[in-house]
């Protein structure tokens, strides 16, 4: 196997890992940093595979934006949430 199909082997696995956290963790911090870390390993492997606007794309709209909007809107609902009481 020559080393771009291990890097991608290596990239799928840890892809599939943080997809199961997603699915396995309680904290909701903690499955919006692995969606942000998924995406990241994704476009890695689109840059691998010799897609560039593809894995950009993915990097600042997937790992970047959708995980600050994500983080913002947990915030605003727990402070929310904090002023209830």
């Amino acid at each position: 196997m020559t080393s771009a199909a291990w890097s991608i082997l290596l990239l799928t696995i840890c892809f599939l890992l943080t997809s199961i956290i997603v699915l396995v963790a309680k904290r909701l911090i903690v499955i919006i940093s692995a969606i942000g870390l998924g995406s990241v390993f994704l476009a890695v492997t689109f840059f691998i595979f010799g897609a560039p606007f593809a894995g950009a794309f993915e990097l600042s709209v997937g790992a970047g934006l959708i995980s600050v909007l994500f983080i913002v809107a947990t915030s605003i609902a727990d402070s929310a949430v904090d002023g209830v009481d």
